[in-house]
């Protein structure tokens, strides 16, 4: 799942950005109102934190400008104004949760996960499927034939971006740009090594092998049965 936070403190965006990435979420961060606000509408998010107070146009513009443009994806409003007006400022302007600074990121883990159910309910299945592999977006869990596979948060990302482009044949770029959030390193090993890991967990042990090297091209996962 990709999450876009818009946040203008430094601390506090890079420590949103690390706690949803070890959580298991694609992260983007956006550091003022025009930059979020582009992302927001030109890119694909499961779910928007939008801080209020940004530089070049505030977070009301921001989400003004997200529910104008038809875009329904959920936003969590996460701000240091606490009055009972910006509250409701913020819910009536099309915000779906409201979260005061400071905060608990336990907490606010819990939001996002309520608010992605919450937003999937009557879009598309919580649960993503490769013959008897199960991977289950929302309590963050995998089986395969009803076994439950217990994975780092980084080789369920990684599983999911398999499950979510299943077939198609994925370079190491764009696992490395998707997962990682970086650049890819020809001289690093890490998506091998995490590969590597992955298939111990998800096939090793099964009949049906779902993960395949494509030599010289990158990965896919498919049933070749």
């Amino acid at each position: 799942m990709k999450i876009l936070v818009i946040e203008d403190e430094p601390k506090t965006g890079d420590y949103l950005r690390q706690g949803l990435a070890e959580a298991g979420f694609v992260v983007d961060l956006a550091r003022d109102g025009h930059d979020g606000l582009h992302l927001a509408l030109t890119e694909a998010y499961d779910l928007a934190i939008l801080d209020v107070m940004l530089p070049s146009i505030d977070g009301w513009q921001v989400l003004q400008g997200i529910r104008k443009a038809g875009k329904e994806i959920p936003v969590l409003f996460l701000t240091a104004k606490d009055s009972i007006e910006d509250r409701v400022k913020g819910l009536e302007t099309g915000a779906d949760d409201y979260l005061v600074k400071p905060f608990a990121f336990a907490e606010l883990l819990a939001r996002v996960r309520t608010l992605l159910r919450r937003g999937r309910s009557n879009k598309e299945s919580e649960v993503l499927r490769a013959a008897d592999l199960e991977l289950d977006l929302i309590r963050r869990r995998v089986t395969r034939s009803g076994k439950k596979i217990d994975l780092t948060a980084k080789e369920f990302a990684l599983l999911e971006l398999f499950l979510r482009r299943q077939g198609e044949v994925l370079p190491r770029s764009l696992i490395a740009s998707q997962v990682w959030d970086m650049n890819f390193d020809s001289d690093t090993n890490v998506i091998e090594v995490a590969i590597r890991r992955l298939r111990a967990k998800v096939d090793d042990g099964f009949e049906c092998t779902l993960i395949h090297t494509v030599r010289g091209m990158g990965y896919v996962l498919e049933s070749q049965e």
